[in-house]
């Protein structure tokens, strides 16, 4: 298992192939990314490489980070991302990465952060039919109904699908394909959707579950 990369999504556009056959693609901007600190199984148990990009000042960084920073002698870096890895003694501190780790054709996993939809009801949230639509039912038509049962176990079960904030939770997309690698510009152009908003942060890795 290899280290993965930090990327920006810049957005979602389209490309074509030789036969004009049209490719949805979501663009994601890599900056190059500075390996900052390495874990190993004798010392922590578990093997990854921690990594660093966007430099920023000192003003910026908050107190615990510039510690951890100075203590190391590092760069000061706006985002930090441990990647679990096979071993870990395979890279150094200071090494770095850019788009070229990963090629066309290959199959990536990308994590993100959805959008936020706020609050939200039990049809919008988790797709229920709600009540019906006459008949007696009157003003709960998007109701989600009974939540519970009687005497036993006299509560609400955790878990139960209701009506709650939508949105603004860690999603990974995976087996997705990178359809192309634009090294000049620093991009990756992935085919489908990646989670998150524009110019929102994602962390991208081989697939795990599927080979290139």
């Amino acid at each position: 298992m290899r280290v993965g990369l930090i990327a920006e999504k810049v957005g979602m556009t389209q490309l074509f192939d030789d036969n004009g056959v049209q490719i949805p693609v979501t663009v994601l901007k890599v900056e190059p990314c500075t390996v900052v600190s390495l874990r190993s199984k004798d010392t922590d148990g578990y093997s990854a490489v921690q990594l660093g990009t966007k430099e920023d000042k000192e003003k910026h960084i908050n107190k615990p980070q510039l510690g951890f920073f100075k203590k190391i002698g590092s760069k000061l870096f706006r985002i930090l991302k441990e990647f679990r890895v096979d071993d870990s003694s395979t890279y150094n501190v200071g090494d770095i990465f850019d788009v070229t780790h990963f090629e066309a054709g290959q199959f990536i996993d990308v994590s993100g952060v959805t959008k936020g939809k706020g609050f939200a009801g039990a049809m919008k949230r988790h797709g229920f039919g709600g009540l019906r639509a006459s008949h007696g039912v009157s003003i709960t038509h998007r109701c989600h109904g009974s939540t519970g049962n009687r005497t036993l176990p006299g509560r609400v079960f955790k878990g139960k699908k209701m009506a709650g904030h939508m949105g603004d939770v860690k999603v990974t997309m995976m087996n997705l394909k990178v359809h192309s690698v634009d090294k000049e510009k620093g991009v990756i152009f992935v085919r489908g959707a990646v989670p998150g908003s524009k110019q929102g942060i994602v962390y991208v890795r081989d697939a795990i579950k599927k080979s290139s």
